[in-house]
């Protein structure tokens, strides 16, 4: 058996020797110019081209039989373009693959064709013409695909090839490199197909193209045709027809998708809007081309979890503009306004960070918006109509109506960008809103109930939300009605001084104060806001306050009254003027404690009788301790010699006042003070100066002034 093998494996070894002999010897024999024009005149009778080789030539038969022409163009390219002397094709190297049949028999037919390198450049100048024009055109001439083709080869392979594209026109300058791909040339059938990778700025891109009528596609008549492109930042799909006569025509179905819009915009060299939002996106739409104006009709839309149907043109002529009209049932807008900071981060002034208004100048915006349910932050809005047109530079919003706070909201906000700055205008009315969410929601004031308007018209400019604040001018009006002001009982209050004005306030932060009507009217300049009418009616209270409040700084500095009314026309049986100054978040609440001593029987009498300015500031401090209506005393200086301590001079104590009993008149004898041994006046038993100020568990209400 084994010398059975052998026997048969030795002719075996001979044959392949000998073939291999032959093959080498063919080599040798091969005509090399012969090769190469053979190969040349296939090429031209597939493609109509004509080849320029400005490199060697190499023929190899083992272990593959293949011609390799080096540094290979096309003849004649320079003058194709009608005076572009850009190459529109150049390759490295072109090697042809040979059928080993054929060549045996010196036939020189090609199995299939590969470019190594080649570079690709495609120009568009500003009249719109392009350097491969011509080479189109002959190639739609030269291609005759069926039973009779002289074609050969139907594969053409293209290894690490770049392609650079520039128009002129669009200010347009692009390069793909790292491009390989397997081209399916016609050659019984009229299709094209091509499959492959390429990077594009900095993205490896997988992609295809199929054309159902390559010839007609070259023409300029319709095709069918398919497009897939599928890369990290996104995926894009079309699949219909084109044709370009005269210019490009387009209809099919169009889809696309990506993880982030933000993101495959800025891959694509387009600038996204605003920091927020422009994450997960789809779109699915029927699409047709015309030119530079693209039309998508019954379109599903989804963004940042926001799902919207309807119509989207966009043109690209002088300008690119976008019109839409979309309806939805439920939008999101929260992931938008996320990132506008008013306030800096982590403290009560405004933000100086400035605003980024690029976007406001990169495409013009026409949007009609529609939506049962709207979200906007922690406002919920029911059913909206909106507007958005954005053009050179100036953005304008818009709502014909909304369905907010339990009332209607309708208005406008606009941006207009000015150099650096942005000029900004916003007018809105709320119509019979929930007092409560609406002043919670918008100003986080938690402590208002009621219905009623809100009225503003505003405007400002600046390049940070700081310079917007410090120009601020404007007005803005608030009429309520049937509601309270929460955390403070105004009424028992003021009841409790008019009965015993020195008591103390005590712990009067609980409770409410109810009102019939409120009517705020607030104007403001240069940022700073000024209430020329702000009054609360209730039915036993009246509040009025005057003032400004500094919107740059966040401070108020106001004065009021506060009355008890017994009739609407009746004057007020007890009236406490009152100071609200600091902060807005935590403002400080004075009573007047001139008009409480004033009013006190006891403390009357007693501040009349000193004269001394020193010692009625004195004694005047002491009962604002007391009251609670002076600011907190500074932090007490560091202890000197007694000798040097100024000791007031206090008049002698006052009897308590019967409360049956007639006040006792201004001009009644004073008793003579009581001197210590020292020759000081003894300080009152029932006040002592040295005595820190009570604290709220040690107020005693039912002890008499």
């Amino acid at each position: 058996m084994a010398q059975g093998i052998k026997r048969l494996g030795m002719p075996i070894a001979a044959l392949l020797a000998a073939a291999l002999i032959g093959l080498i010897a063919i080599s040798w024999m091969i005509d090399q110019n012969a090769v190469r024009l053979s190969v040349e005149r296939q090429i031209r009778a597939v493609t109509g081209l004509d080849l320029k080789v400005d490199g060697d030539v190499r023929v190899s038969v083992f272990p593959g039989s293949s011609i390799t022409l080096r540094q290979v163009g096309l003849k004649g390219a320079g003058s194709r373009g009608g005076g572009i002397v850009d190459e529109p094709l150049t390759v490295d190297e072109l090697t042809a693959n040979l059928r080993l049949l054929p060549l045996l028999m010196r036939r020189y037919e090609i199995a299939d064709v590969t470019l190594e390198r080649p570079r690709i450049n495609v120009k568009r100048t500003a009249d719109g013409r392009s350097n491969w024009a011509p080479i189109i055109e002959t190639l739609a001439r030269t291609i005759k695909p069926g039973i009779d083709s002289p074609v050969s080869f139907s594969e053409i392979l293209i290894k690490d090839g770049v392609l650079t594209y520039q128009n002129d026109a669009r200010n347009i300058d692009e390069t793909i490199d790292g491009i390989d791909l397997s081209l399916a040339w016609p050659s019984i059938s009229r299709s094209f197909a091509a499959t492959g990778q390429f990077d594009w700025r900095g993205e490896r891109i997988d992609g295809s193209l199929s054309i159902a009528d390559f010839i007609a596609a070259l023409s300029g008549d319709r095709s069918g045709i398919k497009v897939r492109v599928a890369s990290a930042p996104l995926k894009f799909a079309f699949d219909g027809a084109i044709a370009n006569r005269t210019s490009l025509l387009m209809e099919g179905t169009l889809s696309a998708d990506s993880p982030s819009l933000r993101n495959a915009l800025r891959w694509t060299g387009q600038p996204a809007p605003g920091t927020g939002g422009l994450g997960r996106f789809s779109l699915k739409a029927r699409t047709n081309v015309v030119g530079e104006s693209i039309a998508l009709t019954n379109v599903n839309l989804e963004l940042d979890g926001n799902t919207a149907e309807g119509v989207i043109t966009y043109s690209n002529n002088d300008r690119q503009t976008v019109q839409a009209t979309l309806a939805a049932d439920a939008l999101d807008f929260t992931p938008y306004i996320d990132t506008v900071r008013l306030l800096a981060s982590g403290a009560r002034d405004w933000n100086r960070q400035l605003f980024d208004l690029r976007g406001l100048s990169a495409t013009d915006l026409d949007m009609r918006l529609s939506a049962a349910k709207v979200t906007i932050g922690p406002s919920k809005l029911g059913r909206t109509a909106l507007g958005a047109n954005l053009r050179n530079g100036t953005l304008a919003l818009s709502i014909g109506e909304a369905q907010i706070y339990g009332g209607i909201l309708k208005g406008s906000f606009g941006i207009a960008r000015a150099d650096s700055d942005a000029d900004v205008k916003a007018q809105f009315q709320f119509t019979d809103v929930d007092l409560a969410s609406c002043a919670s929601e918008l100003f986080g004031v938690s402590r208002l109930t009621g219905r009623g308007n809100l009225n503003f018209a505003l405007e400002a400019t600046g390049a940070s939300p700081f310079a917007l604040a410090q120009s601020l001018d404007g007005t803005a009006t608030l009429t309520g009605r049937d509601g309270a002001i929460g955390g403070l009982n105004v009424e028992q209050l003021l009841r409790r001084l008019e009965r015993r004005p020195l008591s103390g306030a005590g712990n009067f932060r609980t409770g409410s104060t109810p009102f019939n009507a409120l009517n705020i009217a607030i104007r403001f300049r240069d940022g700073v806001a000024t209430a020329e009418d702000a009054q609360l009616e209730g039915a036993t209270t009246r509040i009025m306050l005057t003032g400004t409040a500094s919107v740059p700084s966040r401070e108020y500095d106001l004065k009021g009254v506060a009355s008890l009314v017994v009739a609407s026309d009746a004057p007020p049986a007890f009236q406490l003027p009152f100071v609200v100054q600091g902060p807005w978040d935590d403002p400080l609440i004075f009573p007047d404690s001139d008009s409480l001593i004033r009013r006190s029987p006891a403390s009357a009498p007693l501040l009349d009788s000193l004269k001394d300015r020193k010692t009625r500031d004195a004694v005047k401090s002491v009962i604002d301790r007391f009251t609670g209506g002076g600011k907190k005393p500074a932090a007490e200086p560091v202890a000197q010699p007694q000798a040097t301590i100024p000791q007031p001079v206090l008049p002698p104590p006052v009897p308590p006042v019967v409360p049956a009993a007639a006040p006792v008149p201004a001009d009644t004898p004073v008793p003579a003070a009581e001197t210590t041994p020292s020759g000081a006046p003894a300080p009152a038993s029932d006040m002592p100066a040295n005595l820190p100020p009570p604290t709220a568990a040690e107020s005693h209400p039912d002890k008499a002034d």
